[in-house]
């Protein structure tokens, strides 16, 4: 059965039981019972209904907010691991390293531009750019130390290589969105419930009541912007950017 015909059913589900619940109740009620003597339900309902959603929001937006902080991460750690592999070669012959720093300054340079790009437009990066960096990788392992010296600097340049390509992996996996869309369909569903409460409370046209509740749906309005902005690491306003790359490699234009 597929998951939004669950969810659909339970939400059904729960509509009708609390329905039949009260119908049963009413008529079971005493003749003498006054409904007076318990709290107004209209008030209740808008108090909880309110808090839940602000619960919810808040979850949204510390869940959005993490994914782009990792995302930060991922574009520094990788440009850090680059720029370690561009400064540990200095020991090497001047042809390898000369061919090593070519690629990984071609691999930074695609990044910084196409690959940017295709993650902000499309949600993914590119084969080219896995491609560049495989040649990057090819230098630096297929070489053969010739100096103790030159030995001992072998297995810090792989391992640089290692966390590069990891980065560059972790990086792939957070281009897309992260919310799913039964997740968004809680979050409007309760904006509109939220925002709906406030014509069940039987607003009036003063001046105060309609500035609070304008100022009440813009910021919600606001909160959904924002989530749907981090939403997308790479792709959107407050998206993270290249900035790292382009502070360790000043050379290379975004």
């Amino acid at each position: 059965m597929p998951e939004w015909l669950v969810l659909t059913l339970a939400m059904l589900a729960a509509c009708v039981v609390v329905v039949v619940i009260t119908l049963v109740r009413h008529r079971r009620a005493a003749d003498d019972e006054d409904p007076t003597e318990t709290p107004d339900v209209i008030e209740y309902m808008t108090m909880w209904i309110g808090v839940v959603y602000a619960i919810v929001l808040g979850l949204a937006i510390a869940g959005v907010w993490e994914g782009r902080s990792a995302a930060e991460d991922h574009v520094r750690a990788e440009a850090v691991a680059l720029h370690e592999i561009s400064e540990r070669v200095r020991v090497y012959p001047a042809e390898v390293r000369d061919r090593i720093r070519d690629d990984v300054n071609a691999y930074v340079g695609h990044v910084v531009t196409t690959e940017w790009r295709t993650m902000a437009n499309d949600g993914r990066v590119t084969e080219h750019g896995t491609e560049l960096l495989d040649r990057v990788r090819r230098d630096v392992t297929d070489y053969e130390p010739r100096t103790d010296f030159e030995a001992q600097a072998y297995q810090p340049l792989v391992d640089q290589v290692a966390a590069a390509d990891q980065a560059r992996n972790a990086r792939a996996e957070s281009t897309g969105e992260t919310m799913p869309g039964v997740v968004w369909f809680g979050l409007i569903s309760g904006a509109l419930v939220t925002i709906g409460m406030v014509f069940a409370l039987q607003i009036r046209r003063t001046t105060r009541e309609l500035v609070l509740a304008g100022l009440f749906s813009a910021l919600i309005a606001f909160l959904l912007f924002l989530i749907w902005d981090f939403d997308a690491p790479y792709g959107r306003g407050m998206a993270a950017s290249a900035d790292p790359f382009l502070r360790l490699f000043p050379h290379i234009g975004g």
